[in-house]
């Protein structure tokens, strides 16, 4: 018994440890508040998040979520010459939300 009294003290202790630290991170926290000098940087902001079903344009990734189409045959469709709905921004590609939504309405097979 004297192992598992040793044990669960030990638990105890790590867990008072954790507490302790952690009201420790937010007392610095507090302070730092305080601080002026600690204030952000105008550079530094947070972004807005902007539902999927509002976005004018979505990246691949948004797109495979939203459709439930995967990126490979997203960019294979969006590779193609006559494809409207796709927008280069350098290497990005954006794909256009309405004209997308359209062009799924429109397809029985893709």
């Amino acid at each position: 018994m004297g192992n598992i009294m040793n044990w669960d003290s030990t638990i105890w202790s790590k867990k008072e440890l954790e507490r302790k630290a952690a009201e420790k991170s937010l007392e610095c926290l507090e302070k730092s508040k305080d601080r002026k000098d600690l204030e952000l940087s105008p550079k530094v902001e947070k972004k807005l998040e902007v539902p999927i079903w509002q976005k004018f344009s979505l990246t691949l990734e948004e797109t495979a979520a939203y459709s439930g189409i995967g990126i490979n045959k997203l960019r294979k469709i969006t590779d193609e010459k006559d494809c409207h709905f796709v927008l280069f921004i350098g290497r990005k590609r954006l794909i256009k939300r309405r004209q997308f939504e359209e062009y799924l309405a429109q397809r029985c097979v893709i």
